[in-house]
């Protein structure tokens, strides 16, 4: 199988990452959002990453979709048996999803204030999650779940953000930040991202023009003023 990508887009690293806590063997190809191949388009009915082409060569788009096809055919289902654990876990999931962009607008703040005003926005989402968790290692004890792989994206780059900058999204929320330890120390956040990840990210998140580069330029000389991958307007070509 091969998954075509975009290699910051939060919503490609959460069918990698469930492919990475699986075991499971697949390809991928990176695209620019930019300028978009018309082989690219003609296989995306949206125009969004990601796109999976299965081994039949069969097209699935939206991450959500992919995910739970991903859950059925690849190795073991993570996913619960039970159908309403099954639909209540796919809530929280959505939960995550639909909060992958506020993020993204969140680390693109020019200013303190609109940091502040978007960080308010991610930070009720925290909240809920952090209501949920238990004293397990993941979401649902210590085994890996669908909610634990699509909040993974957004506590991966909570702590990126952190380390660089200082800037924590979850300081108000300990479990949820205990959460986000157990996960980066499967390996899983670091293997579902590209070799390039951190300095793609930080030339489009951590840039001068950011407030959050700013931040890491005070703490440790680290802001980026080099060429990003992608332009603000190419996170909505994400799905």
């Amino acid at each position: 199988m091969k998954i075509v990508s975009f290699k910051i887009c939060p919503f490609v690293q959460r069918v990698t990452a469930i492919l990475q806590a699986k075991g499971v063997d697949y390809d991928i190809e990176y695209i620019d959002l930019s300028n978009k191949p018309q082989w690219f388009l003609d296989i995306s009915p949206n125009g969004q990453v990601p796109i999976l082409v299965t081994d039949d060569d069969s097209i699935l788009f939206e991450s959500d979709a992919i995910v739970e096809y991903l859950d059925e055919v690849a190795g073991t289902p993570i996913s619960s048996e039970n159908p309403v654990k099954k639909a209540q876990d796919r809530a929280w999931s959505y939960l995550a999803s639909k909060n992958y962009l506020v993020q993204c607008s969140a680390q693109r703040s020019p200013d303190a204030k609109t940091l502040e005003e978007r960080a308010t926005k991610l930070s009720k989402a925290f909240g809920k999650i952090e209501a949920r968790l238990g004293e397990g290692q993941y979401a649902d004890g210590d085994r890996i779940g669908m909610i634990d792989i699509a909040w993974l994206p957004l506590l991966h780059r909570a702590s990126i953000v952190e380390r660089q900058s200082g800037y924590d999204f979850l300081g108000d929320f300990p479990k949820v930040k205990r959460w986000q330890q157990n996960l980066l120390a499967t390996g899983i956040p670091e293997k579902s991202v590209s070799e390039d990840f951190k300095d793609r990210f930080n030339a489009f998140y951590l840039a001068e023009s950011t407030y959050l580069g700013q931040l890491a330029k005070d703490k440790q000389d680290l802001a980026c003023d080099g060429s990003p991958e992608c332009r603000p307007e190419d996170m909505a070509c994400c799905a």
